[in-house]
């Protein structure tokens, strides 16, 4: 199966190298969760593959070629991302936009890797998947987890003065690397203790046992990697038993889903995610494109999809090809200006000139803190 499964991609690979600018259209995918309870991350990168589609096209496309987008949803869940990607490849899709979760990415990854599609996501920030060497036509456009993990552990230590961590996660590619990461700088920094470090069971509805746990280590501060169902949950039961905690998170909850479903219970969260770049021109500009084309300010991850979008299509163009070694080229040799800055990247894939800042709930809104 495994051998028949190689042989259908070589021939979509095939046909790929042979025939992609001598297409009708050049079919970019756009792969992530864009249905069930993630969809809020997933959504703003599709709107923001249409922004830039549009844009180029009405431009006259790449060499004249339009962009053709290739939509799939695969709700952040590893199994159905397999199937997203599968599809993409034999769909002809020549570059990907994508996947949103970093377990869904995980899954994805290695069909790409052998059909030798560049693929590149605005949020999956697992540190193996650029810096294993297991992927090399993947690449990111945000910075990844021990970035964030050390940036939140510091934080907690140095400006809050955190002394007795628990350290909680959702048992997942992404929300437990995340833990590991801030398990190890707490305990490599010696100045605080990890009095808990524990896995939650994703979509569970009660987390009352967890919350006990964290009283009796006698936490003062509770870092969780993970996602907003889960954070929501276990800010909302630690507030109802009264246990006086800080709380800080990942880019995973930083989004305004989070404030909507937790409510009351969010204001004073902290969370790490992308620095805010809202103040560049270019960033401006798509915020504005997006208000005018779907009625709403965009959510999250959208300035570092709309990132990865103008990067691809700008190595396209500059490789006047689809071919995945020279697109990769132009990706790592020329910088290229984005709405999260100007931007290039290095030999695993990371974006060089990316970052976190922290955020806290003040008054139902993520507040960046300088």
């Amino acid at each position: 199966m495994k051998r028949f499964s190689g042989l259908v991609i070589a021939a979509c690979l095939s046909l790929l190298t042979s025939s992609a600018f001598g297409a009708d259209t050049i079919k970019i995918g756009v792969a992530g969760a864009h249905t069930g309870d993630l969809a809020s991350y997933g959504l703003p990168t599709v709107n923001a593959a249409k922004l830039v589609a549009k844009d180029v096209n009405a431009k006259g496309g790449i060499d004249g070629k339009q962009i053709e987008l290739l939509v799939q949803d695969e709700e952040c869940k590893p199994e159905k991302a397999t199937n997203a990607a599968t599809k993409l490849v034999s769909d002809g899709a020549v570059v990907v936009v994508g996947h949103i979760c970093s377990g869904a990415t995980k899954a994805a990854l290695p069909i790409y890797t052998e059909a030798k599609v560049v693929t590149m996501s605005p949020s999956a920030t697992n540190p193996e998947l650029t810096q294993s060497g297991q992927y090399p036509t993947f690449f990111r456009t945000i910075a990844s987890d021990d970035a964030q993990a050390k940036l939140g552990v510091d934080f907690a230590i140095g400006k809050l003065g955190a002394k007795k961590i628990a350290v909680l996660h959702d048992k997942g590619d992404y929300g437990k690397g995340y833990a590991e990461y801030a398990q190890k700088f707490i305990k490599d920094g010696g100045k605080a203790e990890v009095v808990l470090f524990e896995g939650v069971t994703p979509g569970a509805v009660d987390y009352s046992s967890v919350v006990q746990k964290i009283r009796q280590s006698g936490a003062d501060t509770v870092m969780f990697g993970g996602y907003h169902p889960e954070a929501s949950k276990i800010v909302a039961q630690l507030k109802k038993k009264r246990v006086d905690v800080k709380f800080i998170s990942d880019d995973g909850v930083k989004d305004d889903t989070f404030i909507k479903v937790a409510g009351a219970d969010a204001e004073g969260v902290y969370a790490s995610g992308p620095q805010d770049v809202s103040g560049l021109a270019m960033n401006k500009a798509a915020r504005a494109a997006h208000v005018a084309e779907f009625g709403a300010e965009p959510g999250a991850f959208f300035d570092a999809a709309y990132a990865a979008m103008q990067a691809l299509v700008n190595a396209i163009d500059k490789a006047d090809s689809t071919d995945s070694a020279k697109v990769m080229n132009v990706l790592r040799t020329e910088k290229v200006d984005t709405t999260v800055g100007t931007i290039k990247f290095d030999a695993r894939g990371d974006a060089e000139g990316v970052g976190f800042s922290m955020y806290q709930v003040q008054k139902g809104a993520y507040v960046e803190l300088k």
